[in-house]
């Protein structure tokens, strides 16, 4: 990828993420990565592209931090479990934290199957299998169950935090999984 398409993209996430995907036009990225639109169209044919671009860079520089962050927690799967709502209250109390691009992405681009939609769904799922994997880890009965709960309290604590300002929903979510995680390794059979 060459240095000025990279650039570009860093810019439209920032822009993107602290703006809105609407708000922020092509002219405003061209001006802020001082490039030509020119030059940005050699690089992107559209504003869709560039969001999408944006979008998958964001993506894995996203989950690989989430995961790395989860698993050097602990190397306990109950632990990381539950590391994953530690690492959401971090990213809450960031400073550059605008909320999840995804589901910004989603609330502006929420008509029909687009590009745009399935590159967010894309991301949530493969955020809720990282989530699967760890209750697989843990050796509770219902491992789906549990993961489909525990990837609702997050995306409910990400928009808590985001709508509200409120930085501790992480917190409250961790409190509610625990119970969730708890009544799950109940659940387990003996043996």
């Amino acid at each position: 990828m060459s240095l000025k398409r990279q650039e570009l993209i860093d810019t439209a996430i920032h822009l993107f993420s602290q703006h809105g995907f609407h708000a922020t036009g092509i002219d405003w990225i061209a001006d802020a990565a001082k490039v030509s639109k020119k030059t940005m169209y050699q690089h992107f044919r559209s504003k869709e592209e560039l969001i999408l671009a944006a979008l998958r860079h964001q993506d894995g520089l996203f989950r690989n931090f989430f995961m790395k962050s989860v698993e050097q927690i602990s190397s306990q799967p109950y632990a990381r479990l539950l590391a994953v709502f530690d690492v959401a209250r971090d990213w809450f109390a960031d400073e550059s934290f605008y909320g999840c691009m995804f589901i910004n992405a989603v609330g502006e681009y929420s008509h029909g199957d687009t590009a745009i939609r399935r590159a967010c769904q894309d991301f949530k799922a493969q955020m809720a299998d990282y989530i699967l994997k760890l209750a697989r880890d843990a050796g509770v009965k219902q491992p789906e169950a549990l993961a489909h709960s525990l990837a609702l309290l997050l995306e409910g604590a990400i928009v808590t935090a985001q709508v509200a300002g409120d930085a501790k929903a992480a917190d409250t979510a961790k409190q509610a999984a625990k119970v969730l995680l708890d009544n799950a390794l109940l659940d387990k059979p003996p043996g």
